[in-house]
C-alpha cells in the first residue's frame, strides 16, 4: 500500500509529498472562494460554475449533458442545477425544432449580469500567479497541465479542451516541441491552452 502524502514523515521526507499537499491547500482555496460568491448571491456552489460555463462557452457546449461531463457529475444534479437557475430568472432555454426534450441554456440579462460578477472569484489566486516571473509560469503551466492531462487519461476528469487532447496538436514535428495543425505553426510553451474552443477530440 503506498503512503499518504499527508502522512508528516513521508510528506517531509521529499518534495512531491509536499506539492501534494499544496495542491490540496490551493483546491481548499478555490472551494472557500466559490462558496463565499455563492452565498452572497443564494446560489449553490454549481449554480456558480454553470454560469460562468454559460457566459464563455459556445451554444453546442450548453447542453445538460455536455454540463454534466464538464463537471463530473449526473444528468440530474445539472438538472437540479439548471432548473433552480431558472427559477431565480437566470438562464434561458432554447429547445430543439425537431426534439423538445433537448435544449440549449442560454444566459437570461440577469444571469449575464451575475456571471460577470462572479467570474472574477479567482482573483486572491491570480493575485501571486501574476507576480511569478515568465519563466516560472511557464513552468507551473507545464506542470499543471501534465498533471491534468493524466487525470483525464486515468479517467478520473472527463472533458478536457487542451492541447495535449487535441487532434490538431502534434508534439516534437520537425523542430517544433509543440505544433498546431489548425494555426499550421509552432506553439511555444506559454500558448498551449487549457480550454481551446475550436478544440477536436482525438
Amino acid at each position: 500500500m503506498s503512503i499518504s502524502p499527508f502522512d508528516l514523515s513521508n510528506q517531509n521526507s521529499g518534495v512531491e509529498g509536499k506539492i501534494i499537499a499544496a495542491l490540496e491547500r490551493v483546491s481548499q482555496a478555490f472551494r472557500v472562494l466559490l462558496w463565499n460568491e455563492s452565498k452572497e448571491l443564494s446560489l449553490s456552489p454549481i449554480q456558480v460554475q454553470v454560469l460562468i460555463f454559460l457566459l464563455h462557452h459556445s451554444d453546442e457546449k450548453r447542453k445538460i449533458s455536455y454540463l454534466a461531463n464538464e463537471f463530473n457529475m449526473t444528468k440530474a444534479t445539472i438538472s437540479d442545477a439548471v432548473k433552480a437557475l431558472d427559477q431565480k430568472g437566470l438562464i434561458t432555454k432554447t429547445h430543439e425544432p425537431n426534439d423538445t426534450r433537448s435544449y440549449t441554456i442560454g444566459l437570461s440579462s440577469k444571469g449575464m449580469e451575475v456571471a460577470r460578477k462572479t467570474a472574477t472569484f479567482t482573483t486572491e489566486i491570480q493575485t501571486p500567479i501574476d507576480a511569478l516571473r515568465p519563466h516560472d509560469k511557464e513552468n507551473l503551466l507545464l506542470s499543471l497541465i501534465g498533471i491534468i492531462h493524466h487525470l483525464n487519461q486515468t479517467g478520473i476528469i472527463t472533458i478536457q479542451r487542451m492541447c495535449l487532447t487535441c487532434a490538431h496538436y502534434r508534439p516534437h514535428q520537425g523542430d517544433a516541441k509543440h505544433y498546431c495543425q489548425l494555426l499550421n505553426r509552432k506553439l511555444v510553451d506559454s500558448e498551449l491552452r487549457i480550454d481551446c474552443p475550436d478544440h477536436v477530440v482525438i
